[in-house]
């Protein structure tokens, strides 16, 4: 396997739940409410799982080691994109998060803000995922040569298998911070 391998496989299961929150959308925006833990789920997925997994990986191995390539001005220039991108979604998801604890706490002008950030995110993904898997990835693959695919390819796995260890000491220290 090459190490855009699970990259690409990451992005069935973000496609896949893309599809989850756009029917929710559907029942959300008929039904004029929300359930604010279907909010939470979202939310944890996108931010364990597409941003902190799936990002990281790209950010603090891919893109670092991109970076020592001699890239071309179109590499580069979307490598960049998509780092803007991230930055992104994370900004549309903390606006979720706030819209969600506004409604949480009974404000009803809040279900605007969460169907426009959820509509805002189920149409940001499909072309960033496209950006990568179409065009960054396959054009990006040419800088590495097969031993150094597999090293970030090892570095993905090590990278994955510290995650829930980061996940949970991240909850745990969040919680003694509450006192």
């Amino acid at each position: 396997m090459q190490a855009r391998g699970p990259l690409m496989i990451e992005h069935r299961l973000i496609e896949r739940m893309l599809r989850v929150i756009e029917k929710a959308l559907v029942k959300i925006e008929s039904e004029h409410e929300v359930d604010p833990v279907f909010v939470d789920t979202a939310v944890d997925f996108i931010r364990v799982y597409a941003d902190r997994t799936h990002h990281g990986k790209e950010e603090e191995i891919l893109f670092r080691e991109l970076k020592h390539k001699p890239l071309s001005a179109v590499d580069l220039t979307v490598m960049n994109e998509l780092i803007e991108e991230h930055v992104f979604g994370r900004r549309t998801t903390q606006a979720l998060v706030a819209a969600n604890t506004r409604y949480r706490n009974g404000d009803d002008s809040a279900l605007a803000g969460i169907t426009e950030t959820l509509r805002t995110l189920i149409g940001f993904y499909p072309g960033h995922i496209e950006k990568e898997d179409r065009h960054f990835f396959p054009s990006t693959r040419s800088y590495f040569t097969d031993d150094e695919d597999q090293a970030m390819l090892a570095e993905f796995w090590e990278f994955d298998r510290r995650m829930i260890h980061e996940a949970y000491q991240s909850v745990v220290e969040g919680l003694e911070r509450r006192g």
